[in-house]
């Protein structure tokens, strides 16, 4: 324990005085707003630190966080490990929305009653099923429901914690907010509610415009931002301020935080989606070989329809020999705990020496518990993969080397059990989507496998550092790249809402960390078998590309 004014940020690291603040304070909600790249995650896991070494936090009392993806959720568990340690990091709850609101379910489903009311061994699926089965949808309103109407249960919530976090809370929707206000609202509880509005691409999913004016109000909430982009170089930062001007005059950054010229802003034009494609494929393979710029590190981006506007592209690239993940469907599978560990333990089968898979793959299966436990679960671990070894070499002596790979799998999962699989992550209390997890990794491996036979190269493609990620702007939230290609600037993709596509192309251009490139072509062919409608003559997006035209490094028409 040490005390408030000895407090200083864990590993050395400087906070932007807002940031500051909001880690120390000690009475008030806060409302805390930045800019892509600003530091949220690190904010609140630095604010963590104080709560729990400070006392703040007092012990038994806990920090809850609700995040609204898993990965999120198990990313922000992991930098308050390493910036708090093991054990002050066993009192921080991580959490998804739906994840906390099936524990409230699990922990006081005698509430609920008549249509509602719930078996003890009910279980998740794609309809409802009175008494046994629920959605996934239903989740957060039963636990609303359940917190309404007992006086128990939200004593036993607001007892719990001293502290809640609410990461990307741009993106919070009606009823989780509902959820968040019956749980915590009139209490001491300090809410930590942190995000970006100019990010908030979810409308679709029903996000509430001026969630943060509205928390702030609820909650009596400082309203603090950050403004410190640790992303990009200067250059595409005062590209950046130039769209924050419109979106949010009030958030404009000063300039002597945006000085320096490094970074690279490129717009160029061209005759036809082919030609933008061939010229950008050598482009990238320049990048690869002359600068030795990390796979991983190129991303291209396209507004929506990338299986439209990237399938020249893709064809180049595949032409060239350059790795590339079409990620229209697979980026969140990616992430999925579930999946990780399947792809670690098929390269340990089947590759050479994979030894950081080995590393993940033991973390993720030997216990917290004492030396012996965990030795017993090592050493029966050991047999199996060896038994598992031995019917591989099988099949290779018999010329059919990858041939039982999901047989392997099938067993490997057989042999941790459920229980282990469910710890992976609070999502997967849900069978029903460990199984679409399960299967969504079967569907993506065997997509690999039809563009190379080798299982091992498949699943070296399958992770993402080994690839150009090519994806859509809504898919690279939270991501960076140090050089970042955004495809189509053009009116007739960019229709409809102009506020949200504006948001939505400040999102695409903050991905970038030193370069930035912007296309855009004259004319656009029908794609084969598309019936909808399809403009062929192009428009540049004018206000988007004027964004860029003061940094612009080289503006070529091709």
């Amino acid at each position: 324990m040490i005390a408030v004014d000895a407090w200083l940020p864990s590993d050395g690291l400087t906070l932007e005085p807002n940031a500051l603040r909001a880690a120390k304070e000690q009475a008030r909600c806060l409302a805390l707003t930045a800019g892509p790249g600003a530091g949220k995650t690190e904010m609140l896991a630095q604010r963590a630190d104080f709560l729990l070494r400070t006392g703040t936090c007092r012990y038994p009392k806990r920090i809850l966080a609700i995040s609204f993806k898993v990965d999120a959720s198990k990313n922000l568990k992991e930098r308050i490990q390493r910036r708090c340690g093991q054990e002050l990091a066993s009192r921080f709850d991580s959490y998804t929305f739906h994840a906390f609101a099936k524990r409230i379910i699990d922990r006081f489903r005698v509430v609920l009653t008549g249509n509602d009311a719930l078996d003890l061994d009910y279980s998740i699926g794609e309809r409802k099923v009175t008494r046994r089965q629920i959605t996934f949808h239903d989740l957060v309103p039963l636990a609303i429901q359940i917190l309404k109407a007992s006086t128990v249960a939200r004593n036993a919530i607001r007892q719990t914690y001293s502290d809640v976090f609410l990461d990307e809370f741009q993106d919070c929707t009606d009823q989780q907010y509902e959820l968040v206000k019956v749980a915590f609202q009139g209490t001491s509880i300090r809410l930590t509610a942190v995000g970006d509005t100019k990010q908030k691409i979810m409308g679709w999913a029903g996000a509430l415009d001026g969630i943060f004016q509205t928390f702030a109000r609820d909650f009596s909430a400082v309203p603090l931002n950050m403004y410190r982009n640790f992303r990009s170089k200067p250059r595409l930062l005062r590209m950046q301020n130039e769209i924050i001007r419109v979106l949010d005059p009030a958030s404009v950054m000063p300039d002597h935080q945006l000085a320096g010229e490094e970074g690279e802003v490129f717009a160029w034009q061209f005759e036809n989606a082919q030609g933008e494609a061939e010229y950008l494929a050598d482009l990238i393979a320049g990048w690869i070989r002359n600068e030795q710029v990390p796979l991983s590190e190129i991303a291209v981006l396209v507004s929506k329809q990338l299986d439209l506007y990237a399938n020249h592209l893709m064809v180049a690239l595949e032409v060239r020999g350059i790795p590339y993940r079409n990620e229209q469907e697979m980026q969140d599978i990616t992430v999925e705990p579930a999946a990780r560990l399947v792809v670690d333990y098929l390269s340990c089968l089947y590759g050479q020496r994979e030894p950081k898979a080995w590393i993940r793959l033991m973390n993720q299966l030997i216990p917290f518990a004492d030396d012996e436990v965990q030795s017993s679960v090592r050493q029966n671990f050991q047999s199996f993969f060896k038994e598992q070894r031995k019917i591989i070499a099988m099949a290779e002596l018999l010329d059919e080397p990858f041939s039982g790979w999901w047989d392997s799998v099938c067993g490997f999962l057989k042999e941790i059990g459920m229980e282990t699989l469910v710890a992976l992550s609070p999502d997967y209390e849900s069978h029903a989507r460990l199984g679409e997890v399960v299967g969504d990794t079967k569907a993506r491996i065997e997509e690999l496998l039809e563009l190379t036979p080798d299982l091992p190269q498949a699943l070296t493609r399958f992770s993402d550092d080994q690839a150009v990620r090519i994806l859509t702007i809504h898919k690279s939230k939270g991501l960076e790249f140090d050089s970042t290609i955004i495809m189509a600037v053009e009116n007739e993709i960019f229709f409809g809402d102009q506020d949200a596509n504006r948001c939505a192309f400040f999102v695409g251009v903050s991905r970038a960390k030193r370069r930035l490139v912007l296309t855009y072509a004259k004319q656009r062919d029908r794609p084969l078998n598309y019936a909808k409608r399809w403009d062929v003559i192009r428009t540049p997006q004018q206000e988007y590309l004027q964004y860029a035209a003061k940094f612009i490094t080289d503006l070529t028409h091709i």
